[in-house]
């Protein structure tokens, strides 16, 4: 779940500035966590605890109000009585990794995953993103290769994957939709060769940054095993305490330990 985390803080300074390219300084002063990491830990938290999705969701998001959610979003997370708001946005992707991690067998996911998702992005490509998404995790962490992911991601969803992130860069804006950001995260590992790798290629298409970098992160750290040192200690400084308790609980509950296959 950190390299969903480090994706987010790392991405944080680069959404809306357009970045174009994989040579940044990996860190900046700037860098922060935002609602990629806080509901991405609710969903943790959720599943650890056997709580619902939406449960979680307005909890976490109560208890840090400024962590960039979107309007929409936050409306939700106010509200009294609230509802599924037919978002086709990228939220629902940016959050499922957990989903991918703890479940133990495609079904699982998909339905899991649809369901993290409904409670607020019930939209039919809201829930694609998710189970797109999950399912990635989900397939590399149990050894699938990267030609496996590609193809069955393809195959259930429609994604666009034979692109690379250097035929998609150059026209590539900013895109919150699903159906326009999550295959370009997902590309983003696909081309990559760890997981700063893949942090930096999703940040480099100059678009949703810290959703992508999230996405992207989720996936790698699944398929190769592990995020290094130099990026677990920064990123683990800037989250509070009761992050980092549910991090190390869910670790501990669903470890990794596939054999990957390149």
């Amino acid at each position: 779940m950190i390299g969903v985390i480090a994706g987010d803080v790392i991405g944080s300074v680069h959404e809306h500035s357009r970045t174009k390219s994989t040579d940044f300084p990996l860190f900046d002063p700037r860098c922060c966590f935002t609602d990629d990491t806080v509901l991405t830990v609710a969903t943790a938290y959720a599943i650890l605890n056997r709580t619902s999705y939406e449960t979680a969701y307005r909890d976490f998001g109560r208890r840090h109000p400024e962590a960039g959610y979107g309007g929409t979003f936050y409306r939700w997370l106010l509200s009294a009585e609230p509802r599924p708001y037919n978002s086709w946005g990228n939220g629902s992707a940016m959050r499922v990794a957990p989903v991918g991690l703890a479940f133990t067998t495609v079904d699982e996911v998909l339905r899991e995953a649809a369901r993290s998702a409904a409670v607020t992005h019930n939209h039919v490509e809201g829930v694609k993103g998710a189970q797109a998404t999950a399912l990635a995790v989900f397939m590399a962490r149990t050894g699938a290769s990267k030609e496996e992911i590609r193809n069955e991601l393809m195959r259930r969803f429609g994604y666009d994957l034979r692109r690379s992130v250097d035929q998609i860069r150059p026209t590539y804006q900013w895109d919150v939709s699903c159906q326009a950001s999550v295959p370009e995260a997902i590309v983003a590992f696909l081309d990559s060769g760890d997981v700063e790798h893949a942090i930096r290629l999703a940040i480099s298409l100059g678009g949703d940054s810290d959703t992508q970098a999230a996405i992207a992160g989720g996936i790698a750290q699944a398929f190769y095993g592990y995020v290094p040192e130099m990026i677990v200690v920064p990123v683990r400084e800037l989250l509070p305490p009761e992050f980092i308790h549910v991090i190390d609980a869910f670790d501990q509950a669903f470890p990794l330990g596939a054999v990957r296959k390149m």
